[in-house]
């Protein structure tokens, strides 16, 4: 049986994966309208990945006899009126949830909840490639999309990208 204070963390844990899955949409929907059709299948794509992390989580508390308790989520509230101001809304929050997940590990790690961290494990390298995948985009943006073929091209290149589930075992 999982720690009370674990077990609460990861529970606000789903919210906040759900979140993102929002703030993602909200995102896509932005460039979209912006006629960004590869960046906002890039978002989306970033959503289903978050609406999953979500699922893992509540699936790691139900295979630990634990209570899942959803709360309502969040309207998004952050400020996209540009490309770039997209981009750094999703770095940021990237780099958000890392914290997020470094404190379930933290409090993991403090009452020696080995299985805990070791499912904790993927989440953190898949904030490591999550941050950097952000980081990547801002960086491609910054050389290409100024020009507007290099924007063309670039959109493209993220309209290419395919959703892959994540392959965690529980």
């Amino acid at each position: 049986m999982l720690d009370a204070n674990v077990a609460k963390l990861i529970n606000e844990q789903v919210n906040k994966e759900l979140y993102s899955a929002y703030l993602y949409l909200d995102i896509a929907n932005y460039y979209t309208e912006e006629g960004l059709d590869g960046f906002a299948n890039w978002y989306n794509i970033q959503a289903q990945e978050e609406r999953d992390h979500a699922l893992l989580f509540v699936k790691y508390l139900q295979n630990n006899g634990m209570k899942v308790t959803l709360e309502a989520i969040a309207k998004p509230d952050k400020t996209l009126d540009s490309i770039m101001a997209a981009l750094n809304v999703g770095l940021e929050h990237e780099q958000y949830v890392t914290s997020l997940i470094h404190t379930i590990y933290d409090a993991a790690y403090s009452i020696k909840d080995f299985r805990t961290m070791q499912f904790l494990d993927w989440f953190v390298k898949e904030q490591g490639e999550e941050e950097k995948n952000a980081e990547d985009l801002i960086k491609k943006y910054e050389l290409f999309g100024q020009d507007s073929k290099g924007l063309y091209m670039l959109d493209n290149e993220l309209g290419a990208r395919t959703y892959s589930a994540p392959s965690l075992t529980l």
